[in-house]
Protein backbone atom coordinates (compact mmCIF):
# COMPACT_ATOMS: atom_id res chain seq x y z
CA UNK A 1 0.00 0.00 0.00
CA UNK A 2 1.18 3.37 -0.95
CA UNK A 3 1.70 6.07 2.06
CA UNK A 4 -1.03 7.78 1.09
CA UNK A 5 -3.16 4.58 1.87
CA UNK A 6 -5.73 5.97 4.65
CA UNK A 7 -8.02 3.34 6.08
CA UNK A 8 -10.69 4.61 7.79
CA UNK A 9 -13.27 2.24 8.94
CA UNK A 10 -16.51 4.27 10.88
CA UNK A 11 -19.63 3.57 9.54
CA UNK A 12 -19.70 -0.10 11.00
CA UNK A 13 -18.98 1.70 14.63
CA UNK A 14 -22.48 2.88 14.00
CA UNK A 15 -23.60 -0.79 15.22
CA UNK A 16 -25.51 -4.08 14.36
CA UNK A 17 -29.09 -1.79 13.53
CA UNK A 18 -27.52 -0.60 10.54
CA UNK A 19 -25.78 -2.63 8.73
CA UNK A 20 -25.63 -6.56 8.73
CA UNK A 21 -22.51 -8.75 8.29
CA UNK A 22 -22.82 -10.86 4.82
CA UNK A 23 -20.67 -12.57 2.59
CA UNK A 24 -19.42 -11.79 -0.96
CA UNK A 25 -20.26 -14.46 -3.63
CA UNK A 26 -17.87 -16.86 -4.76
CA UNK A 27 -18.10 -16.19 -8.35
CA UNK A 28 -16.93 -18.90 -11.29
CA UNK A 29 -14.51 -16.45 -13.28
CA UNK A 30 -12.71 -12.79 -12.93
CA UNK A 31 -11.87 -10.81 -15.71
CA UNK A 32 -10.32 -7.24 -14.73
CA UNK A 33 -12.72 -4.87 -17.23
CA UNK A 34 -12.30 -1.59 -15.84
CA UNK A 35 -9.46 -0.34 -13.16
CA UNK A 36 -9.76 3.85 -12.12
CA UNK A 37 -6.46 4.58 -11.94
CA UNK A 38 -6.97 8.43 -11.24
CA UNK A 39 -9.02 7.26 -8.43
CA UNK A 40 -7.06 4.60 -7.17
CA UNK A 41 -3.80 7.21 -6.82
CA UNK A 42 -6.22 9.57 -4.70
CA UNK A 43 -7.00 6.65 -2.57
CA UNK A 44 -3.25 5.59 -2.27
CA UNK A 45 -4.47 2.18 -3.98
CA UNK A 46 -2.55 2.77 -7.06
CA UNK A 47 0.59 0.67 -6.20
CA UNK A 48 -1.42 -2.77 -6.27
CA UNK A 49 -0.39 -5.71 -8.69
CA UNK A 50 -2.96 -7.57 -10.43
CA UNK A 51 -3.57 -10.37 -7.98
CA UNK A 52 -4.20 -7.88 -4.96
CA UNK A 53 -6.78 -5.85 -7.30
CA UNK A 54 -8.75 -9.10 -7.53
CA UNK A 55 -8.14 -9.77 -4.59
CA UNK A 56 -9.69 -7.01 -3.13
CA UNK A 57 -12.35 -6.05 -5.79
CA UNK A 58 -13.11 -9.48 -7.13
CA UNK A 59 -13.01 -11.87 -3.87
CA UNK A 60 -13.84 -8.87 -1.95
CA UNK A 61 -10.90 -9.97 0.79
CA UNK A 62 -10.71 -6.80 3.50
CA UNK A 63 -8.32 -4.35 2.56
CA UNK A 64 -5.48 -3.88 5.06
CA UNK A 65 -6.60 -2.21 8.36
CA UNK A 66 -10.24 -2.09 7.01
CA UNK A 67 -13.66 -3.25 7.46
CA UNK A 68 -13.49 -6.39 8.66
CA UNK A 69 -16.56 -7.59 6.55
CA UNK A 70 -18.96 -6.48 4.09
CA UNK A 71 -21.84 -5.03 5.60
CA UNK A 72 -25.24 -4.88 3.24
CA UNK A 73 -26.63 -1.75 4.48
CA UNK A 74 -30.30 -0.95 5.97
CA UNK A 75 -32.85 1.34 4.50
CA UNK A 76 -36.28 1.81 3.17
CA UNK A 77 -37.91 4.21 0.78
CA UNK A 78 -40.06 5.42 -1.56
CA UNK A 79 -40.04 4.07 -4.95
CA UNK A 80 -42.06 5.80 -7.33
CA UNK A 81 -43.98 7.46 -4.04
CA UNK A 82 -45.12 4.58 -3.03
CA UNK A 83 -43.11 3.26 0.51
CA UNK A 84 -41.74 0.32 0.51
CA UNK A 85 -40.36 -1.26 3.73
CA UNK A 86 -38.98 -4.23 2.20
CA UNK A 87 -35.85 -3.12 0.86
CA UNK A 88 -31.92 -2.57 1.43
CA UNK A 89 -28.41 -3.50 0.10
CA UNK A 90 -30.11 -6.53 -2.03
CA UNK A 91 -27.23 -7.03 -4.45
CA UNK A 92 -24.35 -4.82 -2.92
CA UNK A 93 -22.67 -3.91 0.19
CA UNK A 94 -20.12 -1.05 1.93
CA UNK A 95 -16.95 -3.28 1.53
CA UNK A 96 -14.29 -0.63 3.21
CA UNK A 97 -13.82 3.21 4.00
CA UNK A 98 -10.85 5.13 3.03
CA UNK A 99 -9.32 8.71 2.98
CA UNK A 100 -8.73 10.55 -0.04
CA UNK A 101 -5.49 13.60 -0.65
CA UNK A 102 -8.47 15.87 0.65
CA UNK A 103 -9.25 14.53 3.39
CA UNK A 104 -12.65 13.20 2.32
CA UNK A 105 -13.91 10.02 4.12
CA UNK A 106 -15.03 7.90 1.41
CA UNK A 107 -17.09 4.62 0.89
CA UNK A 108 -16.26 1.42 -1.26
CA UNK A 109 -19.88 -0.10 -2.27
CA UNK A 110 -20.20 -3.03 -4.27
CA UNK A 111 -23.10 -3.69 -6.96
CA UNK A 112 -23.70 -7.36 -8.18
CA UNK A 113 -21.49 -8.91 -5.06
CA UNK A 114 -24.18 -11.32 -4.48
CA UNK A 115 -27.00 -11.94 -2.36
CA UNK A 116 -28.06 -10.63 0.93
CA UNK A 117 -31.01 -10.16 3.55
CA UNK A 118 -32.60 -7.87 1.37
CA UNK A 119 -32.32 -9.62 -1.98
CA UNK A 120 -35.93 -10.73 -2.12
CA UNK A 121 -36.33 -13.21 -4.91
CA UNK A 122 -32.85 -11.33 -6.91
CA UNK A 123 -29.98 -13.51 -7.34
CA UNK A 124 -27.28 -10.82 -6.28
CA UNK A 125 -25.86 -10.15 -9.55
CA UNK A 126 -24.97 -7.39 -12.09
CA UNK A 127 -24.96 -8.03 -15.69
CA UNK A 128 -22.02 -7.08 -17.39
CA UNK A 129 -23.96 -4.26 -19.85
CA UNK A 130 -25.06 -3.11 -16.48
CA UNK A 131 -21.69 -2.85 -15.09
CA UNK A 132 -20.87 -0.58 -18.29
CA UNK A 133 -23.41 1.56 -18.63
CA UNK A 134 -23.00 2.72 -14.91
CA UNK A 135 -19.29 3.19 -16.12
CA UNK A 136 -20.17 5.17 -19.24
CA UNK A 137 -22.58 7.48 -17.12
CA UNK A 138 -20.19 8.19 -13.97
CA UNK A 139 -17.52 8.74 -16.67
CA UNK A 140 -19.69 11.05 -18.54
CA UNK A 141 -21.11 12.82 -15.47
CA UNK A 142 -17.70 13.41 -13.95
CA UNK A 143 -16.27 15.27 -17.61
CA UNK A 144 -19.39 17.47 -17.40
CA UNK A 145 -18.65 18.24 -13.80
CA UNK A 146 -21.35 16.81 -11.86
CA UNK A 147 -20.73 15.39 -8.43
CA UNK A 148 -20.71 11.98 -9.22
CA UNK A 149 -20.06 8.35 -7.20
CA UNK A 150 -16.57 7.08 -9.56
CA UNK A 151 -16.74 3.66 -10.67
CA UNK A 152 -13.36 1.89 -9.02
CA UNK A 153 -13.32 -1.58 -10.23
CA UNK A 154 -15.37 -4.22 -12.97
CA UNK A 155 -14.54 -7.92 -13.30
CA UNK A 156 -16.80 -10.06 -15.61
CA UNK A 157 -17.44 -13.53 -13.26
CA UNK A 158 -18.55 -15.94 -15.64
CA UNK A 159 -22.24 -16.24 -14.38
CA UNK A 160 -24.76 -16.60 -17.24
CA UNK A 161 -27.45 -14.34 -16.04
CA UNK A 162 -31.31 -13.95 -17.09
CA UNK A 163 -33.17 -10.64 -17.10
CA UNK A 164 -36.35 -9.75 -18.98
CA UNK A 165 -34.62 -6.22 -20.68
CA UNK A 166 -31.82 -7.68 -21.82
CA UNK A 167 -31.18 -10.90 -24.47
CA UNK A 168 -30.45 -13.91 -22.26
CA UNK A 169 -28.76 -15.18 -20.79
CA UNK A 170 -26.38 -12.54 -20.51
CA UNK A 171 -22.74 -11.55 -19.05
CA UNK A 172 -22.18 -11.08 -15.25
CA UNK A 173 -19.61 -8.83 -13.48
CA UNK A 174 -19.37 -7.21 -10.08
CA UNK A 175 -18.61 -3.48 -9.93
CA UNK A 176 -17.29 -1.40 -6.86
CA UNK A 177 -17.98 2.19 -6.93
CA UNK A 178 -16.07 4.78 -4.70
CA UNK A 179 -18.66 7.38 -3.15
CA UNK A 180 -18.30 9.97 -0.57
CA UNK A 181 -21.31 8.26 1.43
CA UNK A 182 -23.89 5.84 0.80
CA UNK A 183 -25.65 7.58 3.51
CA UNK A 184 -29.59 7.07 1.64
CA UNK A 185 -32.57 9.32 2.90
CA UNK A 186 -34.35 6.12 2.86
CA UNK A 187 -31.61 4.84 5.81
CA UNK A 188 -33.70 7.71 7.89
CA UNK A 189 -36.92 6.85 7.21
CA UNK A 190 -36.34 3.41 8.03
CA UNK A 191 -35.57 4.17 11.53
CA UNK A 192 -38.05 6.83 11.77
CA UNK A 193 -40.08 4.08 10.47
CA UNK A 194 -39.75 1.67 13.61
CA UNK A 195 -40.00 4.51 15.47
CA UNK A 196 -36.68 4.73 16.74
CA UNK A 197 -35.41 8.64 16.87
CA UNK A 198 -31.90 7.64 18.83
CA UNK A 199 -31.08 5.65 15.82
CA UNK A 200 -31.91 8.52 13.12
CA UNK A 201 -30.00 11.29 15.61
CA UNK A 202 -26.87 8.72 15.46
CA UNK A 203 -27.20 8.51 11.97
CA UNK A 204 -27.56 11.96 11.62
CA UNK A 205 -24.72 12.96 13.90
CA UNK A 206 -22.98 10.24 11.63
CA UNK A 207 -23.52 12.42 8.40
CA UNK A 208 -22.87 15.90 10.32
CA UNK A 209 -19.24 14.74 11.57
CA UNK A 210 -18.19 13.35 8.02
CA UNK A 211 -20.25 14.93 5.49
CA UNK A 212 -21.85 17.86 6.91
CA UNK A 213 -19.69 19.65 9.62
CA UNK A 214 -21.03 22.80 9.29
CA UNK A 215 -24.24 21.61 10.41
CA UNK A 216 -22.65 20.36 14.18
CA UNK A 217 -23.16 22.45 17.47
CA UNK A 218 -25.97 22.95 19.87
CA UNK A 219 -28.71 21.26 20.56
CA UNK A 220 -30.67 18.36 19.06
CA UNK A 221 -33.41 20.44 17.16
CA UNK A 222 -30.65 22.99 16.11
CA UNK A 223 -28.57 20.33 14.61
CA UNK A 224 -31.33 18.61 12.71
CA UNK A 225 -32.80 21.82 11.29
CA UNK A 226 -28.99 22.90 10.10
CA UNK A 227 -28.23 19.06 8.83
CA UNK A 228 -31.28 19.60 6.84
CA UNK A 229 -30.79 22.50 5.54
CA UNK A 230 -27.12 21.63 4.55
CA UNK A 231 -28.67 18.31 2.90
CA UNK A 232 -31.06 20.43 0.83
CA UNK A 233 -28.01 22.94 -0.28
CA UNK A 234 -26.02 19.86 -1.64
CA UNK A 235 -29.21 17.87 -3.33
CA UNK A 236 -30.42 21.22 -4.31
CA UNK A 237 -26.92 21.64 -6.75
CA UNK A 238 -27.00 17.90 -7.68
CA UNK A 239 -30.56 18.82 -9.49
CA UNK A 240 -28.87 21.69 -10.85
CA UNK A 241 -25.49 20.16 -12.44
CA UNK A 242 -28.12 17.44 -13.11
CA UNK A 243 -30.22 19.75 -15.60
CA UNK A 244 -26.79 21.58 -16.87
CA UNK A 245 -25.08 18.25 -17.86
CA UNK A 246 -28.53 17.20 -19.91
CA UNK A 247 -28.99 14.17 -17.47
CA UNK A 248 -31.81 12.22 -16.97
CA UNK A 249 -31.33 9.80 -13.55
CA UNK A 250 -34.16 7.93 -14.21
CA UNK A 251 -35.04 6.69 -10.61
CA UNK A 252 -35.06 9.59 -8.23
CA UNK A 253 -36.31 7.33 -5.26
CA UNK A 254 -35.60 8.05 -2.09
CA UNK A 255 -33.14 5.12 -1.68
CA UNK A 256 -30.97 6.56 -4.61
CA UNK A 257 -30.81 10.17 -3.21
CA UNK A 258 -27.56 10.51 -0.56
CA UNK A 259 -27.57 13.41 1.74
CA UNK A 260 -24.32 14.75 0.40
CA UNK A 261 -25.96 14.98 -2.45
CA UNK A 262 -23.68 13.03 -4.83
CA UNK A 263 -25.16 11.10 -8.03
CA UNK A 264 -24.85 7.42 -7.76
CA UNK A 265 -26.64 4.26 -8.75
CA UNK A 266 -27.06 4.22 -12.43
CA UNK A 267 -30.25 1.90 -14.00
CA UNK A 268 -32.25 3.31 -16.50
CA UNK A 269 -30.48 6.85 -17.26
CA UNK A 270 -30.05 8.86 -20.34
CA UNK A 271 -28.66 11.97 -21.65
CA UNK A 272 -30.56 14.25 -23.93
CA UNK A 273 -30.42 13.90 -27.53
CA UNK A 274 -31.76 17.49 -27.59
CA UNK A 275 -33.67 19.89 -25.07
CA UNK A 276 -36.92 18.45 -24.06
CA UNK A 277 -38.23 19.08 -20.77
CA UNK A 278 -40.53 15.84 -20.88
CA UNK A 279 -37.46 13.22 -21.78
CA UNK A 280 -38.04 10.35 -19.35
CA UNK A 281 -35.26 7.68 -18.82
CA UNK A 282 -36.75 4.42 -17.66
CA UNK A 283 -39.38 2.84 -19.88
CA UNK A 284 -41.36 1.85 -16.92
CA UNK A 285 -42.20 5.55 -15.84
CA UNK A 286 -45.02 6.29 -18.16
CA UNK A 287 -46.48 9.31 -15.75
CA UNK A 288 -43.13 10.86 -16.49
CA UNK A 289 -42.72 11.48 -12.70
CA UNK A 290 -38.77 11.73 -13.43
CA UNK A 291 -38.45 13.35 -16.45
CA UNK A 292 -35.61 15.46 -17.50
CA UNK A 293 -37.69 18.60 -16.30
CA UNK A 294 -38.94 17.54 -12.60
CA UNK A 295 -35.94 16.09 -11.08
CA UNK A 296 -36.06 19.03 -9.16
CA UNK A 297 -39.16 18.66 -8.08
CA UNK A 298 -38.58 14.82 -6.88
CA UNK A 299 -35.80 15.83 -5.21
CA UNK A 300 -37.90 18.31 -2.97
CA UNK A 301 -40.08 15.80 -2.97
CA UNK A 302 -37.82 13.00 -1.05
CA UNK A 303 -36.16 16.19 0.89
CA UNK A 304 -39.80 16.26 2.51
CA UNK A 305 -39.64 12.92 3.32
CA UNK A 306 -36.00 13.52 4.65
CA UNK A 307 -37.93 16.20 6.91
CA UNK A 308 -40.25 13.65 7.86
CA UNK A 309 -37.90 11.12 9.40
CA UNK A 310 -36.02 14.39 11.62
CA UNK A 311 -38.91 15.81 12.32
CA UNK A 312 -39.32 13.77 15.78
CA UNK A 313 -35.77 15.24 16.77
CA UNK A 314 -36.59 18.66 15.54
CA UNK A 315 -38.71 21.46 15.30
CA UNK A 316 -41.69 21.39 12.53
CA UNK A 317 -41.32 25.42 11.71
CA UNK A 318 -37.65 25.31 11.87
CA UNK A 319 -37.61 22.28 9.35
CA UNK A 320 -39.94 23.44 6.92
CA UNK A 321 -38.07 26.81 7.21
CA UNK A 322 -34.92 25.06 5.83
CA UNK A 323 -37.03 23.30 3.38
CA UNK A 324 -38.44 26.33 1.75
CA UNK A 325 -34.83 27.27 1.23
CA UNK A 326 -34.95 24.54 -1.94
CA UNK A 327 -35.98 26.95 -4.58
CA UNK A 328 -33.85 29.78 -3.79
CA UNK A 329 -30.84 27.32 -3.38
CA UNK A 330 -31.62 25.64 -6.56
CA UNK A 331 -32.29 28.90 -9.19
CA UNK A 332 -28.67 30.13 -7.51
CA UNK A 333 -27.23 26.60 -8.30
CA UNK A 334 -28.86 26.50 -11.82
CA UNK A 335 -27.54 29.64 -13.11
CA UNK A 336 -24.42 28.82 -11.39
CA UNK A 337 -24.33 25.00 -13.53
CA UNK A 338 -24.97 26.22 -16.55
CA UNK A 339 -22.58 29.50 -16.85
CA UNK A 340 -19.64 26.54 -15.52
CA UNK A 341 -20.56 24.21 -18.55
CA UNK A 342 -20.51 27.13 -20.75
CA UNK A 343 -17.52 28.31 -19.36
CA UNK A 344 -18.85 31.81 -18.85
CA UNK A 345 -19.18 34.14 -15.68
CA UNK A 346 -22.57 34.91 -14.39
CA UNK A 347 -23.44 38.73 -14.52
CA UNK A 348 -26.71 38.58 -12.00
CA UNK A 349 -29.88 37.05 -11.46
CA UNK A 350 -32.07 38.87 -13.45
CA UNK A 351 -29.87 38.63 -16.50
CA UNK A 352 -28.92 35.30 -15.93
CA UNK A 353 -32.58 33.90 -15.79
CA UNK A 354 -33.09 35.94 -19.02
CA UNK A 355 -29.90 34.46 -20.90
CA UNK A 356 -30.34 31.14 -20.08
CA UNK A 357 -34.23 31.23 -20.60
CA UNK A 358 -33.56 32.15 -24.11
CA UNK A 359 -30.89 29.86 -24.63
CA UNK A 360 -32.82 27.00 -23.96
CA UNK A 361 -35.86 28.13 -26.20
CA UNK A 362 -33.47 28.13 -29.16
CA UNK A 363 -32.30 24.94 -28.07
CA UNK A 364 -35.95 23.41 -27.80
CA UNK A 365 -36.77 25.03 -31.65
CA UNK A 366 -33.76 24.26 -33.16
CA UNK A 367 -33.62 20.68 -31.98
CA UNK A 368 -30.30 20.98 -32.11
CA UNK A 369 -27.64 17.86 -30.08
CA UNK A 370 -27.88 19.71 -26.33
CA UNK A 371 -24.00 18.16 -25.92
CA UNK A 372 -23.29 19.85 -29.06
CA UNK A 373 -24.66 23.38 -28.81
CA UNK A 374 -22.25 22.89 -25.02
CA UNK A 375 -19.27 22.54 -26.90
CA UNK A 376 -19.75 25.16 -29.76
CA UNK A 377 -20.41 27.70 -26.88
CA UNK A 378 -18.03 26.87 -24.52
CA UNK A 379 -16.07 29.95 -23.43
CA UNK A 380 -18.96 32.38 -24.86
CA UNK A 381 -17.62 34.92 -27.36
CA UNK A 382 -14.09 33.25 -27.59
CA UNK A 383 -15.77 30.52 -29.28
CA UNK A 384 -17.79 32.47 -31.80
CA UNK A 385 -15.77 31.60 -34.92
CA UNK A 386 -15.20 28.26 -33.83
CA UNK A 387 -19.17 27.85 -33.19
CA UNK A 388 -19.94 29.44 -36.46
CA UNK A 389 -17.41 27.71 -38.68
CA UNK A 390 -18.66 24.24 -37.32
CA UNK A 391 -21.01 22.24 -38.56
CA UNK A 392 -24.12 23.91 -37.28
CA UNK A 393 -22.96 27.30 -38.05
CA UNK A 394 -26.00 28.33 -39.90
CA UNK A 395 -27.91 27.75 -36.95
CA UNK A 396 -26.08 30.44 -35.27
CA UNK A 397 -26.43 33.17 -37.87
CA UNK A 398 -30.23 33.28 -37.69
CA UNK A 399 -32.16 35.84 -35.98
CA UNK A 400 -33.30 33.91 -33.22
CA UNK A 401 -29.86 33.48 -31.80
CA UNK A 402 -29.07 36.93 -31.69
CA UNK A 403 -30.20 37.90 -27.98
CA UNK A 404 -28.28 34.53 -26.92
CA UNK A 405 -25.43 35.96 -29.10
CA UNK A 406 -25.37 39.02 -26.77
CA UNK A 407 -25.86 37.35 -24.28
CA UNK A 408 -22.31 35.65 -24.63
CA UNK A 409 -21.04 38.65 -25.89
CA UNK A 410 -21.69 40.63 -22.43
CA UNK A 411 -19.94 37.81 -20.39
CA UNK A 412 -16.23 37.18 -20.19
CA UNK A 413 -15.01 33.87 -20.45
CA UNK A 414 -13.41 31.80 -17.95
CA UNK A 415 -9.76 30.48 -18.74
CA UNK A 416 -10.38 30.56 -22.32
CA UNK A 417 -6.81 28.95 -22.78
CA UNK A 418 -9.17 25.94 -22.23
CA UNK A 419 -10.09 26.34 -25.83
CA UNK A 420 -6.16 25.89 -26.73
CA UNK A 421 -7.24 22.15 -25.61
CA UNK A 422 -7.07 19.21 -28.59
CA UNK A 423 -10.74 18.61 -27.44
CA UNK A 424 -11.44 21.44 -29.30
CA UNK A 425 -10.11 21.03 -32.71
CA UNK A 426 -12.62 18.64 -33.07
CA UNK A 427 -16.01 19.28 -35.24
CA UNK A 428 -18.38 17.25 -32.56
CA UNK A 429 -18.31 16.85 -28.68
CA UNK A 430 -17.91 13.51 -26.97
CA UNK A 431 -21.99 12.49 -26.14
CA UNK A 432 -23.47 9.29 -24.23
CA UNK A 433 -26.67 9.58 -25.77
CA UNK A 434 -28.62 6.21 -25.84
CA UNK A 435 -27.21 5.42 -29.37
CA UNK A 436 -23.43 6.07 -28.39
CA UNK A 437 -24.02 3.84 -25.27
CA UNK A 438 -25.37 0.87 -27.32
CA UNK A 439 -22.47 1.60 -30.43
CA UNK A 440 -20.22 0.67 -27.59
CA UNK A 441 -21.72 -2.21 -26.18
CA UNK A 442 -22.98 -3.65 -29.44
CA UNK A 443 -18.66 -4.93 -30.58
CA UNK A 444 -18.77 -6.35 -26.98
CA UNK A 445 -22.17 -8.54 -26.95
CA UNK A 446 -21.61 -9.95 -30.51
CA UNK A 447 -17.72 -10.97 -30.97
CA UNK A 448 -16.13 -9.79 -27.15
CA UNK A 449 -14.64 -6.48 -28.82
CA UNK A 450 -13.99 -3.82 -26.37
CA UNK A 451 -12.18 -1.47 -29.11
CA UNK A 452 -15.59 0.88 -29.31
CA UNK A 453 -16.05 0.83 -25.97
CA UNK A 454 -12.15 1.57 -25.62
CA UNK A 455 -12.61 4.81 -28.11
CA UNK A 456 -15.45 6.28 -26.10
CA UNK A 457 -13.85 6.69 -22.76
CA UNK A 458 -10.99 7.91 -24.72
CA UNK A 459 -13.08 10.70 -26.01
CA UNK A 460 -14.76 10.98 -22.37
CA UNK A 461 -11.27 11.39 -20.89
CA UNK A 462 -10.76 14.18 -23.77
CA UNK A 463 -13.56 15.74 -23.14
CA UNK A 464 -12.76 16.09 -19.11
CA UNK A 465 -9.34 17.15 -19.88
CA UNK A 466 -10.66 19.82 -22.16
CA UNK A 467 -13.49 20.96 -20.12
CA UNK A 468 -11.09 20.90 -16.73
CA UNK A 469 -14.23 21.60 -14.76
CA UNK A 470 -13.52 19.79 -11.94
CA UNK A 471 -13.29 16.31 -10.56
CA UNK A 472 -16.56 16.54 -7.81
CA UNK A 473 -14.06 17.39 -5.03
CA UNK A 474 -14.94 20.00 -2.19
CA UNK A 475 -13.06 22.79 -3.56
CA UNK A 476 -15.40 22.67 -6.63
CA UNK A 477 -18.64 22.04 -4.88
CA UNK A 478 -18.42 25.37 -2.86
CA UNK A 479 -18.98 27.28 -5.74
CA UNK A 480 -15.73 28.63 -6.30
CA UNK A 481 -14.94 28.62 -10.35
CA UNK A 482 -12.72 25.50 -10.62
Amino acid sequence: MASAYRPDPRFAALGSEFADPVEPAAFPDGIERWWNARWAEAVGLSGLTPDERAAHFHRFEPLPDNQAQPLALRYHGHQFRTYNPQIGDGRGFLFGQVRDDDNRLLDFGTKGSGQTPYSRSGDGRLTLKGAVRELLASEMLEALGVYTSKTFAIYETGEPLHRGDEPSPTRSAVLTRLSHSHVRIGMFQRHAYFNRPDLVEALMDYAIEHFHPQAGGGDTPARATAFLEASVASLARLSAEWMAAGFVHGVLNTDNLVVTGESFDYGPWRFLPVFEPGFTAAYFDDGGLYAYGRQPESVLWALEQLAGALLPLGEEASLVKALNTFPGRYRAALYTAWHRRLGIVPLGEEADGAFLTGLLHFMRDSQLPFEAVMFDWFGGSASQQRAFEGPRGNHYRGESFEGILDGFEAREPVRPERLSHRYFAQSEPADMVFETMEAAWAPIAANDDWSALDALLDRVKLAREGYDLGRGRSGFLDGAHP
